[in-house]
């Protein structure tokens, strides 16, 4: 007989960014000179008083285990950012770190969530996030995220989709993929309604810091929240750190033990020198962000304007992170196939919308963490392959 493989790794979806970046670079591998604005990762180096901090400490030894919630040094760092930042009450003894922010997302359903519960996740969003409810085998519910609304949601939506069997809500400013930004009074209304049930909410605010002319409020901050999120940020982002993977989150008291027998039962620790590392990102200098985000704004005011001169293809304005979601439905094929032959005919490396969700379908994710030249490069080449579509 030949083995198998168990069932609950079929429920696990995949990221495709990865996909197309490897398809991408096989091309590139043939010849075909492709403009990479698939993936989600800033183009600037590691800070470099972060990256001497991390060298110093492999020097010095820092190569060992350490406590698996974290360094004390750095759980009050973040606990300390956190506060400041969102203006609440963060303990650094609810804080905990782990090999970047994706494992808070695994974690915290696995955590707080069955076979036949339900969880309520932003659609489009990080497809991370359904991919962990289906392995978990709890049941994923999509929240639809309008362009009507600048990609938020309905309150009166969320509410109707509460049931009593919500463990969790999933929610994501700014967002991945559509750089929108959940406005105060819709996180208000949802909170009101999350409160008149036992679910868990979740929050992944990893982008937080790269905003434009717009706040991105945390739902932990409204009263009675901060018991019952568990508030996610991480480095990948801010100080352009995907390599270091580190990322760390303030969790309801509840839940630290829980997630700290997850982290310890798969990965012991974070290494201590990229914790190290992570202390320098938050206690130092911050201009390395500053500029980086000045350089994303820059970006993003050519690029959404450009595309909107482009026949068939609308898009709003991003208030956050570092994509465009460029709407293309009015072309006269569907996103995927144009994705596709982007790449193939005329070296565009993006996603197509579906990657991000059933509301997804009829837009593109650009990423806009790319040269402004790569840009100006790749909405010509855009231009041009429209143009044959006989738009």
């Amino acid at each position: 007989m030949r083995p198998t493989v168990a069932h609950a790794v079929t429920r696990l979806g995949t990221e495709g960014a990865f996909a197309v970046l490897a398809r991408a670079r096989a091309l590139e591998a043939e010849g075909l000179d492709v403009i990479h604005l698939e993936i989600g990762e800033p183009d600037f180096e590691t800070p470099p008083h972060v990256a001497e901090a991390g060298i110093a400490a492999i020097r010095a030894g820092e190569t060992h285990y350490c406590q698996t919630a974290g360094l004390p040094v750095l759980r009050e760092a973040a606990a300390a950012s956190l506060s400041w930042s969102r203006d609440i009450p963060v303990d650094p003894q609810n804080v905990l770190v782990a090999n970047g922010a994706k494992p808070f997302l695994f974690f915290t359903v696995l955590a707080t969530c069955s076979p036949g519960d339900e969880v309520i996740y932003p659609d489009p969003g990080f497809p991370i996030y359904e991919s962990a409810v289906r392995f978990a085998g709890a049941t994923p519910v999509p929240l639809p995220l309008r362009e009507s609304l600048g990609f938020s949601f309905d309150p009166a939506e969320l509410e109707s989709l509460l049931t009593d069997r919500t463990r969790l809500v999933i929610l994501n400013a700014p967002q991945n993929p559509t750089g929108g930004v959940i406005p105060l009074a819709d996180l208000e209304r949802a909170a009101a309604a999350i409160l008149r049930t036992p679910a868990w909410v979740l929050t992944d605010e990893v982008y937080a810091r790269i905003t434009y002319d717009v706040d991105a409020p945390s739902i932990s901050s409204l009263p009675g929240m901060l018991d019952r999120t568990i508030l996610l940020d991480g480095f990948s982002k801010t100080f352009s750190m995907t390599g270091w993977r580190l990322g760390y989150a303030a969790v309801p008291t509840d839940l630290v033990d829980p997630l700290t027998r997850l982290i310890v039962n798969s990965t012991s620790c974070v290494p201590p020198f990229v914790q190290l590392a992570g202390v320098a990102a938050l206690e130092g200098p911050q201009d390395a962000v500053v500029e980086m985000v000045a350089e994303f704004r820059s970006r993003r005011d050519y690029l959404v304007p450009a595309l909107n001169t482009i026949p068939g293809v609308s898009c709003i304005e991003p208030g956050g992170a570092f994509y465009a979601f460029p709407n293309v439905s009015a072309l006269p094929i569907d996103a995927d196939t144009l994705a596709e032959r982007l790449l193939v005919e005329a070296g565009v490396a993006l996603l197509a919308g579906s990657a991000f969700g059933v509301h997804a379908t009829g837009h593109l994710r650009v990423s806009y963490a790319s040269s402004l030249r790569n840009l100006e490069q790749a909405v010509e080449r855009i231009r041009a392959f429209v143009a044959t579509l006989g738009v």
